[in-house]
This record gives C-alpha cells, structure tokens and sequence, in this order.
C-alpha cells in the first residue's frame, strides 16, 4: 500500500517521467550506500536486538511520514526526502533480515525457505496495491502511509517473540566496526561464487527497474488510468511472483538456476515491451503477470546463489553486498529510464530497456550461479592455534606464516596451478601479499608464504578455514613428497 500511495502521489505532485522514477531512486539508493556498513554491524551485534531497534525507528519515522501527507504539508521534494529516510532505515535492517533466513531452516531446505520468503514479501504486493488503489480512492491518499507506519508494530512484536537458535561461540573478541566492513569487501573480491551472482544480479536488475520506475506513468498517462488501475497492475505482478513461487522448485530442478534466471530475464524483457506497447488496461494487466512471473524467478535463484556462498562469519556482509548490488542497480536504472524517457519517450524507454535485458544474457553467461551442492562452509577447524611460548598482544603484527612444500619437479606446473588456486582463499579469509617462492639450489623446495594485519586477526583465520577449503589444500598436498607441508608462524619484533 505505501508503494501505491507513494508512487501515486508524486503523480499527482509533479507528472514529470523524472522525478517519478526518482521515487524509485529514493527507495533504493539508501540500500546502495548503507547495505555494507548493516551488514558489518549484523555480524558483530546481536542481530535480533538490532532488528528490533531497526524497525521501532522506522516505525517512528513513518508516522511522521503519514502525518506530513494526512496534513497536506508534503511536497515533491519532502516526499523524496522522507522516502529516503525511510529506505535508510529499511537499508540497514536488510542484511540482519536476509542472515536469519538460514537460522530457521536447516541447509537443504534453504532454497524451499528463501521461495517461502519471497512469497510472503509477494503476497503483500498482490494484496496490498490493490488494497492501496482503494482505499486511497475511499479514505484518501494518507490512509496508506498510516496503516503501514502502524502495522510496523506486529514485526516488532515477532522479533520481540523470536529467540534465535544458540550457536557456538568464538572466544575471540568481536572485530571492530571498520576492520569488519574491510574484510567484507575483501571476501566479496575473493569469493568467485560470489562475485559471479552479483554480476549476474547487476545485469538482471539494471533493465528489471525499468517497468517499476515507470509503472505509475503507463498507467496514468499512458493508459489514462487511475489509482486503481495502478493498484490492479501492481497486484498483479505480487500475485503472478506467489504463484510462480510455486513452480520454482521444480523448473530449478528441470532448467537449473542458470537457465532459470535466463528466462526470467527473456520473460522481464517482455513484459517491459508490452508495457511500452500498452494502450489498454488488459495489456498492461498481462504485461503485470509476466513481469511478476519473471521477478520471483530470477530473484530468488539469484539470492539463493548468494545464501550458500557464505559461511556463518561473513553471511551478513556478504549478502550485504548482495543487496547493495541489487539496489544499485535498480537505482542507477531507475535515473536512466526515468530520464530517458523525459527527453524521448515513456514506449522508448521501456522499449530499450527490454532490449538491453535480453542482450545481457549472453554476455553474462559465463559467471555461475550456485546452488550449494556439495559445498559446505561449516568451518573446518583443521588448523589449531599456533604453539607460542609466552603470551602474543592481540594488536602485534603484521604476522607471517610461511608453507615450506616438497615435490617432485615433474609436478610444478600443476603443483602451482593448485596453491594459485589456494591464494584465492588465503586472501579471502584474511592475507594479504600472498607469494610462492622457489628454491633455486633445491629443485622441488618451495616456500609459500603471507601476511595477517595482527596476531588476532591471524588467529581468526584459522578459524574461517571451512570445510570446502580443505578440498583445496588437499589438491596442493597430494603433490607433496614425505611429511605434509612444514608451516611457520613468524610475528614482527617490532610493534606496530
């Protein structure tokens, strides 16, 4: 409903194609720019107590939000600017949202949980505009925004009931806040599972964020409509996504994520035509279906993907990353369609949109998405704290650690092809100037060697080693001659 009445009201401030998509822009950018700081503090806090202070603020501001409109005080700018405050609050509850996802189902049933989720967010879109468009026309446009500052309060109360399932825990001290968003976007750089589905997310919702930026123009000045209209037609996208929900697991099952998310894209590609086409409501209202069909196959495949390439130390940041992926480029698309379609038209715009849809699938093609078979993240635990003889600052450092290998010299090219593999995940977890060296009066003798930041941090890196990592190291050992490989563990003499 606050979708409808926000959308629908800046029609009626101001019908300018820009400054409509900028609603748009609005409720997204706020995601772009603050998903990364969220999702560092979901993984040092308490995730359910942050959630609960998260949506008791935005309770708050949305009744402040309700009240300007039921006062008749907003403006085109005030309406930006509240749906920006709002968006912010949203922006950093949603890592902490998407992480307690995989706390209350077990691994397998993870996909199954993440469909059930979207459709619970789609349901209220199938329910909710259509609702919106009427009660906007029977109670006015301020209806919407008090009904959903108010019902804030049931989320609250659900955190409030919710105790999230007790997990072991590190006796190593939380990370502080700037070294946790570091080590987010540093894994995010070295976790190829990830980087691949936010390639694929970039490409998908860069050209989706067409239709809903400019949804509420087709239906107002295109298809000459009113509220309800507009309502009907985003209700139709919600109930289309609830029963495509349905489907999911078995087209997953026959097409694969990959191809999934391929005809979700050729299906966005077309609904964003029939929209440009659109000059009668049952148009649009088809247009709705397909678009709503396509959404929920291609974002939930895509945040399946991004669930099961994360351990537990990182999931909050990582799909933080995720999120502002998504967000960014549905804000960047919104701008471009919104302003495209100022200095052209409302059908071009669309019409290159669905365009550039469809030629993003080839190009994309080569970055996999993953559906968590065979890879588990559970952490290892295969390297025991360095043996020290006295007691080690936590703040000392840099610390090296040093991999003396022993190999037949027949097997160095593919001995290190294996350790180039297991840099990748060495600087993932923590490292940095990882390096390789050869022993060039011993032919076989190699030394691998790389840096932590502290001692502390050093030790967290043992602890991040998961038990897909091991697959890994197990490819460089089996390559070694005698003893496994000898490691060292060097600290500076000097402090930091």
């Amino acid at each position: 409903m606050y979708s409808v009445a926000s959308g629908w009201l800046m029609t009626s401030l101001d019908s300018n194609a820009f400054i409509v998509a900028m609603v748009q822009v609005a409720n997204s950018l706020p995601m772009f720019l603050f998903a990364i700081p969220a999702g560092a503090l979901a993984d040092i806090v308490n995730q359910r107590r942050f959630l609960i202070v998260g949506e008791s603020t935005i309770t708050l501001v949305s009744v402040a939000f309700a009240a300007m409109v039921w006062l008749h005080l907003i403006t085109p700018a005030s309406l930006l600017v509240f749906s920006f405050v709002v968006t912010v609050g949203s922006a950093m509850t949603a890592p902490a949202w998407q992480a307690v996802v995989a706390k209350l189902v077990p691994k397998p049933d993870l996909p199954s949980a993440v469909a059930a989720n979207s459709v619970g967010v789609n349901v209220s879109r199938a329910v909710g505009p259509a609702l919106g468009g009427v009660i906007i026309g029977t109670l006015g446009i301020a209806a919407p925004f008090w009904l959903d500052a108010f019902s804030n309060v049931g989320v609250i109360a659900a955190l409030i009931w919710w105790r999230a399932p007790t997990r072991s825990t590190s006796a190593l001290p939380p990370e502080p806040f700037a070294s946790a968003i570091r080590t987010g976007l540093r894994y995010a750089r070295y976790n190829s599972f990830l980087r691949a589905t936010l390639i694929r997310a970039a490409a998908f919702f860069v050209f989706g964020s067409a239709y809903w930026a400019l949804l509420p123009l087709v239906a107002r000045t295109q298809i000459a409509g009113g509220p309800a209209l507009y309502g009907v037609l985003l209700g139709a996208i919600g109930a289309a996504a609830v029963g495509g929900a349905f489907l999911l697991r078995r087209l997953r099952e026959k097409l694969g994520a990959d191809s999934l998310v391929a005809a979700a894209s050729l299906g966005t590609a077309l609904a964003t035509a029939l929209f440009a086409l659109a000059r009668h409501p049952a148009t649009a209202i088809v247009a709705s279906f397909i678009a709503g069909a396509s959404w929920i196959a291609a974002v939930s495949s895509l945040n399946v993907s991004a669930q099961v390439a994360l351990p537990e130390w990182v999931r909050g940041r990582g799909l933080a990353m995720y999120v502002t992926v998504m967000f960014g480029a549905l804000t960047i698309g919104s701008a471009v369609w919104g302003q495209l379609a100022s200095v052209t038209s409302l059908p071009a715009a669309l019409l290159v949109a669905a365009a550039g849809a469809v030629i993003a699938i080839p190009l994309t093609w080569r970055w996999k998405l993953q559906t968590g078979a065979n890879v588990d993240f559970s952490p290892s635990m295969q390297w025991p704290d360095p043996v020290t003889t006295h007691t080690i600052e936590a703040d000392r450092g840099p610390v090296l650690v040093t991999v003396e290998y022993r190999i037949d010299p027949k097997n160095r090219v593919a001995f290190l092809h294996a350790l180039g593999q297991n840099s990748h995940e060495r600087r993932r977890d923590g490292a940095y100037d990882w390096g390789i060296f050869e022993d060039p009066a011993d032919d076989g003798r190699f030394i691998e060697t790389f840096l932590t930041d502290s001692w502390l941090e050093h030790l967290r890196l043992h602890r991040r080693v998961t038990k897909a990592d091991q697959i890994s190291e197990q490819a460089v050992r089996r390559f070694q001659i005698g003893d496994g490989p000898k490691t060292t563990h060097w600290i500076s003499a000097q402090r930091n």
